[in-house]
């Protein structure tokens, strides 16, 4: 993989940007390609196309509007509370989005002689979204390579791992501080730590004190 090209699906979130900076160590050349569906804060394209000049990575941003009118939830309205009831999906949950993003992504890539591409999708703490799960992705590889009749590899490099030892990917990739500090997972919109207060800050929180508690134990023995 060393010589090939790959393009990351990019948020400029936690999960992202470590495969991000998992990508640049993996292959020969790397490209980010960002969704603009007029997701409730508009930063969140802000902080990808920043995170890309910085790390010098060209940078897509496709137009995905469509899927705002085609799926009313917290992550498209800003007038919809972030819930989560027991038993149901979250109310963040977009109908098609990955589906969607990957296809589009499989597009792109083919035009640009890529045929890896990375997205974040993660079975161990995803909040039952259908999308995120392993065998799906795996039967959206098999979809596009057959529509395209291109050979496609779709990579997942968090698709087993929780949050705790996603801060610990990104630290063995001397990534830990840029992650921290430079990408925006809050769902208020808030850059590095957050609000402190929505369930992406607390999973992102929760993680991150796993991890640090996990690291100083280590460290100590």
């Amino acid at each position: 993989m060393k010589n090939e090209k790959a393009i990351v699906v990019f948020s400029g979130g936690q999960d992202s940007t470590t495969c991000l900076f998992w990508a640049m160590q993996q292959f020969k050349e790397v490209e980010a390609v960002t969704f603009n569906y007029n997701q409730r804060h508009k930063l969140e394209l802000d902080v990808a196309a920043d995170i890309c000049k910085e790390l010098n990575i060209p940078h897509h941003i496709l137009d995905m509007s469509l899927l705002n009118q085609l799926a009313p939830n917290a992550l498209t309205r800003s007038d919809i509370d972030i819930t989560h009831e027991e038993g149901e999906l979250p109310s963040t949950f977009v109908d098609g989005r990955n589906l969607l993003f990957l296809s589009f992504a499989a597009v792109l890539a083919k035009q640009k002689g890529a045929r890896h591409i990375i997205t974040g999708v993660c079975e161990t703490d995803f909040s039952g979204y259908p999308d995120c799960r392993d065998i799906f992705v795996k039967s959206l590889n098999v979809t596009l390579n057959l529509s395209m009749d291109y050979p496609f590899v779709i990579h997942t490099p968090l698709m087993w791992i929780d949050k705790a030892e996603t801060w610990k990917l990104a630290d063995e990739l001397n990534a830990f501080e840029f992650v921290r500090n430079k990408t925006l997972t809050c769902y208020n919109g808030i850059i590095s730590d957050g609000c402190g207060e929505c369930p992406a800050c607390e999973l992102r929180k929760a993680g991150l004190d796993r991890y640090l508690e996990m690291k100083g134990a280590s460290e100590h023995v």
